[in-house]
């Protein structure tokens, strides 16, 4: 149910596509190609485990959660917006 200008089913479409959006960008940063058996950013040693888990890590798990903290925090994205300032 879609209000003023807007057609039918126009929310939903953009909210579809700001999740795929968001999806690509995921995807984009997922490492790929050969893992490191050392971090690349504290040079510790990266469990097997993990190697095995996420093909193509590059940090270990303290230094991957640090690295995307500050991603989250430059995200950019105003996720309180009403649904109208979404479809301009």
């Amino acid at each position: 149910m879609a209000g003023g200008w807007s057609r039918d089913g126009a929310v939903q479409d953009q909210i579809d596509a700001s999740v795929e959006d968001a999806l690509d960008r995921a995807r984009s940063r997922l490492p790929a190609g050969e893992g490191l058996s050392q971090c690349e950013a504290c040079d510790a040693q990266i469990p097997e485990a993990r190697r095995k888990a996420v093909p193509g890590v590059r940090m270990c798990v303290k230094c991957q959660a640090e690295a995307d903290k500050r991603h989250e925090a430059s995200s950019g994205f105003n996720r309180r917006a009403s649904k109208d300032s979404q479809l301009k």
